[in-house]
């Protein structure tokens, strides 16, 4: 039930988890799916590295660009509502990739990535709003994203190749899945009529203000650093190990090897880091993973590839989720969330779109990839520092000063979401 002051049944908390996991793995296939195409793409279309990469920067700035609209929309029209929308804008951004201009096939990525950068805001607040301990959803979030990176990444060029069909219809296969996650979402969410608002919004409520606290920016360039990792990556690991000599299909298993594996640190990270007083063990654990397979497909990208691809797999996983997580643990209140994830995407994602644009011209450039993977190492230096900021004992409160940590909180008798003993249990409103 939705009605404050009372709970959901059990069944109907486990179905909006679903719901919750069903939108998060629409997230990512859209865009993951491009990578393994790239070949054929570019044998068709004559599209050099740089304009190839943007196809997978272009939905990355979206991320960027459209993520500080979404807590004015979920204001104006309720979450549940404009994650509907959400669903809506990317599968008519799927479909709009159908077309034969080449032109609307950038379109469709635009549409498609403004949509997601939407549904990347909205559903960690709406996870804030509506259970008592997010750790645990947040995991489940996070785990559904890099499932659905993984489908993206291994089973595109199957799927087409079973199929015989072209690139074009197997990008446009993922609309089944949003159309999907939007029959499902909107019976089990409703449409939050009753959390919408016309008015104005509350006195001190400018999210840009947030980033006059340093734990803010710290949130912010962490989720940014860390996204360059994992979108260089995604875009470029297939045709990285197509030229170290493994197979262009194999490629793309690897990379959804990657994502399962993801998928595994992901699920536990978010849920240790909601335990911890501090998250900064689980900053040093992302960083090592990522040194060992970066390092590894620098030194020797055609052998002992599966080590690199999972060790990096186990980094991107546990580290996207962890920087999500740290939105939620940082905030004291679901505006709040919703107002530092639109900042914090924001500006992190608009810096992450650099990477594949990046990588793409500085291979261009030196013919190899030895000087690409060597700059991503070197980003982890100030990935790390930023988020062992970012991982410290401080809450963001509504008046946009750091207060005690939900944990501290806790053990003074206030009940924070973060809190409550059940992980998964509904919050009452």
């Amino acid at each position: 039930m939705d009605d404050k002051g009372t709970a959901r049944s059990s069944g109907a908390a486990a179905l909006l988890v679903a719901a919750v996991v069903a939108v998060a793995l629409n997230q990512r296939p859209a865009i993951v799916a491009v990578a393994p195409l790239l070949g054929q793409l570019r044998a068709e279309t004559g599209l050099s590295s740089a304009l190839s990469g943007l196809l997978t920067t272009l939905p990355v700035l979206c991320f960027g660009a459209f993520a500080p609209l979404a807590p004015r929309l979920a204001r104006r029209i309720g979450l549940e509502t404009a994650v509907a929308l959400s669903l809506v804008l990317l599968a008519a951004g799927i479909a709009l990739r159908l077309l034969p201009p080449l032109a609307l096939l950038y379109a469709g990525s635009l549409l498609a990535g403004s949509a997601i950068a939407l549904a990347n805001v909205l559903l960690p607040a709406y996870v804030k709003r509506e259970f008592r301990r997010p750790g645990a959803v947040m995991g489940l979030y996070s785990a559904a994203l890099n499932v659905g990176a993984a489908a993206g990444a291994a089973l595109t060029v199957p799927l087409a190749t079973a199929l015989g069909v072209g690139w074009r219809t197997a990008l446009g296969l993922w609309l089944v899945l949003a159309l999907a996650a939007l029959a499902l979402w909107l019976p089990v969410a409703g449409t939050g009529h009753q959390h919408r608002t016309s008015g104005p919004p509350p006195e001190g409520a400018d999210s840009w203000a947030l980033l006059r606290r340093p734990l803010a920016r710290q949130v912010t360039a962490y989720i940014g650093l860390q996204s360059v990792q994992f979108y260089s990556v995604v875009a470029w690991l297939p045709t990285l190990l197509a030229d170290a000599g493994v197979p262009v299909r194999e490629g793309g298993l690897l990379l959804g090897l990657a994502n399962v594996v993801g998928a595994a640190g992901a699920l536990l990270a978010p849920a240790q880091a909601g335990r911890m007083r501090t998250q900064r063990p689980l900053i040093l654990v992302v960083a090592g993973s990522y040194a060992i397979g970066l390092g590894g497909l620098l030194l020797s990208p055609g052998h002992g590839t599966l080590i690199w691809v999972c060790a990096f797999g186990l980094a991107q996983g546990s580290g996207f989720a962890l920087a999500l997580t740290l939105i939620v643990l940082r905030s004291a209140t679901p505006l709040v969330a919703a107002r530092l994830g639109g900042v914090a995407q924001c500006l992190g994602y608009l810096l992450a779109a650099a990477g594949p644009f990046l990588l793409g011209a500085l291979h261009d450039l030196t013919g190899g990839w030895t000087w690409p993977t060597a700059l991503l190492l070197v980003l982890l230096l100030p990935m790390t520092w930023m988020g062992w900021g970012a991982a410290r004992d401080a809450v963001l409160g509504a008046e946009e000063a750091p207060v005690s940590s939900p944990a501290a909180a806790s053990r003074e008798g206030a009940r924070t979401p973060a809190g409550s003993a059940d992980p998964a249990a509904p919050e009452r409103r």
